[in-house]
C-alpha cells in the first residue's frame, strides 16, 4: 500500500527534513551543498507526491536529494571524487532509522553564527521551512533571507558533524524563534514548540523540558492576548476562560518532572513563574510572593537586568508600588520597557501625571506597533482622568 500524502501534510516533509539532511552529511556531503540538495528534493516532492505518493517517503527524499547532490558535484569536482561518490550512492530500500537531528541543532546553533543567522538556518535545515516562508515570517525580502542563510551555511560547512554541541546555545536559538511571535505566513511560536518537542524527544535534559514547558504555558494564553480590534490585552485583563487548559496542564506536568530532577536552570525558573500565573483563577489571586521568590532564583541564575526589571513589577504587586519603585530605582533607565514599568508602578501609587508622561515616553520607544498603540492609549486614559 502506498503512503498517502495530502497537502495538508506539509508537516510530513518538514518532519523528515532534518534526518534526510543528516544522512547526506553523514555520507560526506558538504553541509551547504547537502542542504541545497534537500531543498530541491522537497520541491520535487511537492510536485510529484500528490499524484504518485511513495511507499517510503524518507527513502524517496534521500534518493532524490543524493542524486541532486551528485549532479551538482559533477559540475565542479574532480573525476576521482565523483566516482567515489557514485560508489557511495545508497542502495534502494528503506532509509536507515538513525536520527541525527540533535547534531543538526548543534550545527545550526554554531557559536560563530549571529543569533539571526542561527535562527534562520535552524528554521531551514531542521524546521524544513523554505527561504520564502522564513522571509515572510521575518517580514524581509526573500533575497535578503537567502543571503543570510547562504552565509550561515558557508560558515558551518567546515564544522565536523559529530562534534559535541552546546545545549544552552541550541535552547537560546529556539527561544529566539519562539519570541518572534506570529507574523507572516508561518507561526514561528508554534514552529518553535514543534522543534522543541523534537529536541526533547532526542535529548534528556531538564532545561530542554523547562523551555518546552515555558513555551506551552505562554502559548496557552495566545487567544486571550489580543482584542478583536488587534489591540494588546494585558495579562491582568485577559479572559482566562480563553486560555488553553490542555496546554497549561501539559506544561505544568513537564515542568514538575524537570524540577524534580533538582538541576534548576533559567528556563525552568521562567516556566515556574508562568505556571503560577496560569494557576491563578483571577489576576487578584496570583501568588506574587512566590513569583518574587522565583524571580530571585532567576536573577541568581542569569544576573540579567531584564529579569530584575520584571522582578520590580512582581515586588510592586507583592509588597506595594513603592517597594516596586525602590527595586526599579536600582536599574538603568535605558533598559527596554523601563519607562513602561515605571509608568505602571507610578499609576498604582496614584501619581497619574508622572505615569501618563512615562507611558507616552515608553510608547515612543516601543519595539512594535501593537505595543506602541497600547502604551499610547494608557497615556491618553490617564490624561483623560486627570482632566475631569
Amino acid at each position: 500500500m502506498h503512503f498517502q500524502v495530502t497537502w495538508s501534510d506539509e508537516a510530513l516533509l518538514r518532519s523528515l527534513t532534518p534526518s534526510v539532511l543528516a544522512i547526506l552529511v553523514r555520507r560526506g556531503a558538504d553541509f551547504a551543498a547537502a542542504e541545497d540538495a534537500v531543498q530541491d528534493a522537497l520541491v520535487e516532492a511537492v510536485r510529484v507526491w500528490p499524484a504518485d505518493p511513495p511507499r517510503d517517503p524518507k527513502g524517496w527524499l534521500v534518493t532524490v536529494a543524493w542524486r541532486r547532490f551528485l549532479d551538482a558535484t559533477r559540475s565542479d569536482a574532480a573525476r576521482r571524487r565523483r566516482e567515489d561518490l557514485v560508489d557511495e550512492e545508497p542502495a534502494p530500500g528503506p532509509a536507515p532509522a538513525v536520527d541525527d537531528t540533535l547534531q543538526l541543532y548543534f550545527l545550526c546553533a554554531h557559536p560563530s553564527l549571529t543569533p539571526s543567522s542561527a535562527v534562520a538556518l535552524t528554521l531551514r535545515a531542521v524546521g524544513g521551512l523554505t527561504t520564502r516562508q522564513i522571509a515572510q515570517a521575518y517580514l524581509v525580502p526573500e533575497a535578503t533571507m537567502a543571503q543570510r542563510i547562504s552565509r550561515a551555511k558557508r560558515t558551518v560547512s567546515g564544522v565536523r558533524f559529530d562534534q559535541s554541541g552546546d545545549v544552552a546555545t541550541v535552547l537560546r536559538v529556539l527561544y529566539l524563534v519562539f519570541n518572534e511571535g506570529y507574523s507572516g505566513a508561518v507561526d514561528l511560536s508554534a514552529e518553535a514548540i514543534r522543534l522543541t518537542r523534537q529536541l526533547a524527544a532526542a535529548i534528556d535534559h531538564p532545561e530542554v523540558a523547562g523551555l518546552l514547558a515555558l513555551m506551552l504555558l505562554h502559548h496557552a494564553r495566545r487567544a486571550a492576548r489580543t482584542a478583536p480590534d488587534g489591540s494588546l490585552v494585558p495579562l491582568a485583563e485577559q479572559d482566562r476562560g480563553r486560555w488553553d487548559t490542555e496546554l497549561i496542564a501539559e506544561g505544568v506536568e513537564i515542568l514538575q518532572a524537570a524540577l524534580a530532577r533538582d538541576r534548576l536552570g533559567e528556563f525552568q525558573a521562567q516556566a515556574a513563574i508562568a505556571a503560577l500565573h496560569a494557576d491563578a483563577p483571577t489576576a487578584e489571586e496570583t501568588d506574587w510572593v512566590q513569583i518574587v521568590e522565583w524571580y530571585d532564583e532567576l536573577a541568581r541564575l542569569t544576573d540579567s537586568p531584564v529579569v530584575r526589571l520584571n522582578r520590580a513589577v512582581a515586588v510592586g504587586e507583592a509588597d506595594g508600588p513603592r517597594a516596586g519603585l525602590a527595586a526599579l530605582a536600582a536599574l538603568n533607565d535605558s533598559l527596554p520597557r523601563h519607562a513602561a514599568v515605571a509608568a505602571y508602578l507610578h499609576e498604582r501609587d496614584g501619581d497619574l501625571a508622572t505615569a501618563a508622561r512615562l507611558y507616552a515616553e515608553a510608547a515612543q520607544k516601543a519595539p512594535n506597533l501593537a505595543e506602541r498603540d497600547h502604551l499610547t492609549r494608557q497615556a491618553a486614559r490617564l490624561n483623560a482622568r486627570r482632566g475631569r
